[in-house]
């Protein structure tokens, strides 16, 4: 009876360890699930490396430069439109940058518009 006893307590702590696990987990992904996270993740990189095209195209002409501008002078290799689900937007003047990513087509829940400027910071935005 003793033996029934502590495997009934080491299955309740390990029910317990498992929920708090996997519940952890399911709050971190959010309501999207996996493959809106790892899209999310491809958006931010994808912005990450845009900025630091502008910066090799700053250095290099002392302006910054549209997708255009930033794809023919090879300081970007792939111009890319968007990943599925996002638009990117981008703005530049001689003195500053900024790319938006955007949620498009029917938005699922917690989509988040992301943008990055000079900064080099991903930001969330409206």
């Amino acid at each position: 009876m003793r033996g029934f006893a502590s495997m009934l307590v080491v299955l309740v702590i390990s029910l317990f360890i498992y929920k708090y696990y996997f519940g952890s987990a399911q709050q971190a992904m959010g309501p999207a699930g996996p493959m809106q996270t790892i899209d999310v993740i491809g958006v931010k990189n994808d912005l990450l490396g845009i900025a630091q095209a502008e910066r090799v195209y700053w250095a290099q002409h002392n302006t910054y430069g549209s997708m255009d501008d930033l794809v023919s002078s090879g300081a970007l290799a792939i111009k890319k439109s968007g990943r599925p689900g996002y638009t990117y937007d981008e703005e530049s003047s001689s003195e500053s940058f900024r790319v938006t990513a955007r949620c498009t087509g029917p938005v699922p829940p917690g989509c988040t518009n992301f943008a990055i400027d000079q900064s080099m910071e991903v930001v969330s935005v409206q």
